[in-house]
C-alpha cells in the first residue's frame, strides 16, 4: 500500500511540473477568452459529444436516425444542438429536395477536430477509471475494496 501511495504521489508531482510548464500567456484577448469558454460549455453538453461520436462512427446521417443512434434525446433538443453544431462549424446540413424533406448531417473537419481532442479525454478516463472508482467508494464510505 506504501508503495502504491508513493508511486501515485510521483506521478502527482510529474502532473503537476507539467501544468507549471504549460502555464498560458498571462494576456490574451477578451475574444479568445470567451470563445474557449463557449466552446468549453459546448463540449461540456453531453448531447453535443454524443451527435459528435455518432456522426463520427456513422458519416452521413439522416435526422431521425441520428435521433435513434444518440438515443434519449428530444427532437426539440436534437434540432436545437445540431443548429448549434452548425453554427459553430462543426457539421453541414443538407437538405434534399424530396417529399417528405430529407436532412442529412455530416462532420466537418472541425468537426472531426473536436472529436480527436475530445479523444484526450476519453483515454484520461480510460487511464484513471480504476482510481475514480474508489475515489467513488471512499466518498460514499464503501468498506468494499475495488
Amino acid at each position: 500500500m506504501e508503495k502504491m501511495l508513493a508511486q501515485e504521489h510521483v506521478r502527482v508531482q510529474e502532473v503537476k511540473a507539467k501544468l507549471a510548464h504549460s502555464v498560458p500567456p498571462a494576456e490574451t484577448s477578451p475574444e479568445l477568452e470567451a470563445l474557449v469558454r463557449e466552446i468549453i460549455e459546448r463540449v461540456a453538453d453531453k448531447w453535443t459529444m454524443l451527435v459528435l461520436e455518432v456522426l463520427a462512427e456513422h458519416g452521413i446521417v439522416r435526422f431521425t436516425r441520428l435521433g435513434e443512434l444518440v438515443g434519449g434525446v428530444s427532437q426539440k433538443m436534437l434540432t436545437k444542438t445540431l443548429r448549434q453544431m452548425e453554427s459553430d462549424g462543426l457539421v453541414t446540413r443538407t437538405v434534399h429536395p424530396v417529399i417528405p424533406p430529407r436532412v442529412d448531417y455530416q462532420l466537418t473537419e472541425l468537426g472531426y477536430s473536436l472529436g480527436a481532442a475530445f479523444c484526450g479525454v476519453w483515454m484520461w478516463a480510460e487511464e484513471h477509471h480504476d482510481e475514480i472508482m474508489r475515489a467513488r467508494k471512499a466518498f460514499r464510505g464503501d468498506s468494499q475494496s475495488s
